[in-house]
């Protein structure tokens, strides 16, 4: 399976989730995160990646990279950005 495939099948899930759980996502804060975790993510995944680290299979890789990191790598981060939020909502009224 490709790394497009499986970002695509990944965020589509969590497309869904996060139409589902919208109301626990507030875009404000949600943005601010975004800038931060997305800009950590660029200069982190470059790091490991450039170091040798971590490497990827470039036929699986749709090609577009930001330096050494392929796209696919933030499909993480916005998954995380829906979930970690939701998740602790969603728990913290059940407590």
């Amino acid at each position: 399976m490709s790394y497009p495939l499986l970002t695509i099948i990944v965020l589509g899930i969590f497309a869904v989730y996060a139409i589902l759980m919208r109301r626990w996502l507030n875009i404000r804060p949600l943005t601010f995160a975004a800038i931060v975790m997305f800009t950590l993510t660029a200069i982190f995944d470059n790091v490991i990646i450039g170091t040798g680290i971590v490497a990827y299979d470039d036929e699986l890789l749709l090609g577009v990279k930001i330096l050494y990191a392929p796209i696919e790598d933030f499909a993480y981060t916005a998954v995380a950005l829906v979930l970690v939020p939701t998740l602790f909502n969603l728990f913290r009224t059940k407590l």
